[in-house]
């Protein structure tokens, strides 16, 4: 499970560089800070993994 929870991690913090990349595209201040709050979300949750397989 832990492979797969990563993956989703790394595709949200992509998903995030999209929104952030739009926003600055479209000067759409909201999305830029979307963006890069998803990829915030996916570092902390990626942090979280990393610890989980420290105690493995």
């Amino acid at each position: 499970m832990g492979d797969k929870d990563k993956l989703e991690n790394m595709a949200e913090g992509t998903k995030g560089k999209a929104k952030e990349a739009a926003g600055k595209a479209t000067d759409d201040e909201s999305l830029e800070a979307e963006g890069k709050t998803d990829q915030t979300k996916a570092d902390l949750k990626q942090a979280g993994e990393k610890v989980k397989d420290a105690f493995k």
